[in-house]
């Protein structure tokens, strides 16, 4: 939610604030400038007046997707609304997937996408107190094994500084190859841009290799 800021203050996002079609307007305009594929998050309100916490992927050609946050964390549940959708994105040539901070910690959603295609789980992160060190010791407890375990690249990246609404975010970014390897990283806590190659070898690699990539084995029979 880097475009509107991130709060679980119902008061943060009057409707004034929440113009999805503005907002994915000017993304539009910069994928097409830049000619980039656009990743950018932003409350969104449906026309019942549901805010969900969203994320845009905008095209230079114009497309636009847009992935609603699945779990909400229990403090957001008086502020948002859960999507029930999981929606694989694609551009490049490469499939991908967006989680959304408390999503990446349900297994099943990371394996549910790598089993629908995607090569990367991109997952932004709104997720305040402690200091970059800690939050990068919290993330190696479980974003390593998203990457491992279903043999596709991770990359995670938290917002940085006060928001004014009294929360401090300590920023920071990693990306994990599909062999749950830490390549490449910034956990000094300001602002900042990571630039990664993610190369297809590794990811063939892995997943040509019938010992190490797990997910063709899984037994559907055992959960449906």
């Amino acid at each position: 939610m880097n475009i509107t800021g991130y709060s679980t203050r119902i008061d943060i996002f009057p409707p004034t604030i929440i113009d999805s079609g503005k907002i994915l307007q000017k993304l539009t305009v910069m994928a097409r400038k830049s000619d980039m594929v656009i990743l950018s998050g932003f409350a969104e309100m449906d026309d019942a007046g549901h805010i969900f916490a969203s994320h845009a992927v905008v095209k230079p050609d114009g497309e636009i997707g847009i992935y609603r946050k699945l779990y909400l964390a229990p403090p957001e549940r008086d502020v948002f609304t859960q999507a029930s959708n999981i929606p694989i994105f694609e551009a490049c040539n490469i499939k991908f997937g967006i989680q959304l901070c408390y999503d990446a910690h349900f297994p099943e959603l990371a394996s549910h996408m790598a089993r629908n295609g995607a090569d990367i789980i991109f997952i932004p992160h709104a997720s305040p107190k402690g200091t970059p060190e800690e939050k990068y010791c919290s993330w190696m407890r479980h974003l390593p094994a998203r990457a491992y375990d279903n043999s596709l690249f991770i990359v995670a990246c938290n917002q940085t500084g006060n928001n004014g609404a009294g929360l401090d975010f300590p920023g920071l970014a990693v990306v994990f190859d599909p062999s749950g390897e830490l390549i490449a990283k910034d956990i000094s806590g300001k602002e900042g841009v990571v630039i990664t190659e993610l190369k297809l070898g590794l990811l063939e690699k892995v997943r040509s290799h019938r010992m190490r990539y797990f997910l063709p084995n899984r037994r559907d029979d055992l959960f449906p």
